[in-house]
């Protein structure tokens, strides 16, 4: 993709978050892929007082030392990056062209809530948080659909087990 490309992308992403009307337009155009089959809820195991919860976000944030998502890809990054819950928020950068970043440079409990989760962890309502959390590039398309559903998505859904989360918590771009 041409840095003009990327241009295009961000400057839309821009105007849309300052016309909702135009907003509501790519909404309205927006086709989800298919499933078949009911969605997988699963009751949670234990109390919220008492589980352990991860982050898991569609946001494209990072460390500032972990590659960028490829922005050179229409069809989008389907890749992740492990966040580190401690260090997040003094050491962050945000690849990602289809949104606006301006309000999440600004405060990136925006699409990380750690700030508030730490809080419901510390009034006892929700048990603990996990050290590790995960970050996707939203807009994944296409061929890498695949990629996405049956390897990325699958090794975080492995190392949150191991780490015994009990829930995740995902938050969009």
């Amino acid at each position: 993709m041409s840095s003009f490309a990327r241009l295009k992308n961000r400057t839309l992403a821009r105007l849309i978050t300052r016309f909702p009307a135009l907003a509501q337009r790519f909404v309205n155009a927006y086709k989800p892929l298919e499933t078949a089959g009911d969605i997988p809820w699963i009751k949670p195991a234990k109390p919220l007082r008492q589980a352990k919860l991860a982050v898991v976000t569609t946001s494209g944030i990072h460390h500032q030392s972990q590659p960028p998502f490829d922005m050179s890809d229409g069809d989008g990054d389907p890749s992740y990056r492990i966040l580190d819950g401690e260090r997040l928020f003094n050491d962050f950068q945000i690849t990602h062209d289809y949104y606006d970043h301006s309000d999440a440079r600004k405060d990136p409990n925006i699409i990380v809530p750690l700030e508030r989760l730490r809080e419901l962890v510390s009034e006892g309502v929700l048990g603990s948080l996990a050290q590790t959390h995960y970050a996707f590039m939203g807009h994944i398309d296409g061929r890498h659909i695949d990629t996405l559903v049956k390897k990325t998505a699958r090794d975080v859904a492995t190392r949150l087990k191991a780490d015994q989360v009990d829930l995740v918590l995902l938050t969009p771009a």
